[in-house]
């Protein structure tokens, strides 16, 4: 199955069964924030074409907003708590031992950047998957990461969804 076609599956079942996308929402973003499986996971282009069924088949935002934001909080939670917990032997557990490089630039980021490292790297796709990781491997204070982890995911869920949500019916009004 190609990429297209998972995303097209995904978006016509969220479609199909509308009382489903909230949960749909939530493990995507959760997905996308957890460092071992958004390696692996498509669902930054999937949420964005849920947000698009969002202004196009009446479902309202906020709850889904609070979902892709609840889970992104949880994913990255759980990644720190993984960092926090196995340290160093994160780079030889799976997919990470397949680019322990990654876990190397994301050191490098959380260096320079501290506790903005964790709001930033939310807005980047490969940093995404490791800097919770290492701010738990480098001992980050747990309410700084949370703070930070919380805040970027409120602002990410909305980036991720507003487009689709808000933009496609303002778009089709200005047009029309």
């Amino acid at each position: 199955m190609t990429l297209s076609e998972i995303i097209n599956v995904i978006t016509e079942f969220a479609r199909d069964h509308q009382i489903l996308a909230i949960f749909i929402v939530f493990i995507l973003a959760f997905g996308e924030s957890l460092a071992f499986i958004s390696l692996l996971l498509p669902a930054t282009v999937i949420l964005l074409g849920l947000g698009a069924l969002i202004g196009d088949n009446g479902l309202t935002f906020l709850p889904i907003w609070l979902a892709a934001a609840c889970g992104a909080f949880l994913g990255d939670w759980l990644s720190y708590w993984f960092g926090f917990h196995y340290k160093n032997s994160v780079r030889h557990m799976w997919p990470i031992s397949r680019r322990p490089e990654m876990l190397d630039r994301g050191h490098l980021f959380f260096e320079r950047w501290g506790v903005w490292s964790v709001f930033i790297g939310r807005f980047f796709g490969p940093l995404r998957a490791v800097i919770p990781l290492v701010a738990g491997i480098c001992a980050m204070p747990k309410h700084y990461f949370q703070l930070a982890n919380l805040l970027s995911a409120m602002v990410w869920a909305f980036a991720i969804l507003a487009p689709g949500a808000f933009g496609l019916s303002w778009l089709t009004q200005w047009m029309g």
